[in-house]
């Protein structure tokens, strides 16, 4: 498998997430309020939630339903109720757009 484009980096809005599903994986695409682009998984491990749908603040992304907020860069809960950590996948910026492999999870 390999990287897959996902949008233009200028698409993504600084302290916003968006939904893409690659090979059946849904990835929840977040670009922080330093530009860094970063890609986890979009399912809440508590609620079976999108986490694309929450709130991007510092380095987590708020689950909207239970407050679960997840590290943007490990992929690890930083607070209850939820406890298992969701994927983070590696992000490359070629040419101005972003590519994610979903194959290729992270082990932070």
């Amino acid at each position: 498998m390999s990287a897959q484009k996902v949008c233009p980096l200028d698409e993504l809005a600084p302290d916003a997430a968006r939904r893409v599903v690659l090979d059946g994986v849904a990835i929840a695409v977040v670009r922080d309020s330093s530009g860094a682009v970063h890609a986890i998984g979009d399912t809440c491990t508590h609620g079976d939630i999108s986490l694309s749908e929450g709130f991007v603040e510092d380095d987590g992304l708020e689950c909207w339903a239970h407050g679960s907020k997840f590290s943007l860069t490990t992929g690890k809960p930083l607070n209850l109720p939820a406890y298992e950590p969701v994927p983070v996948f590696a992000v490359e910026i070629v040419d101005g757009d972003v590519y994610i492999d979903p194959a290729v999870r992270l082990e932070v």
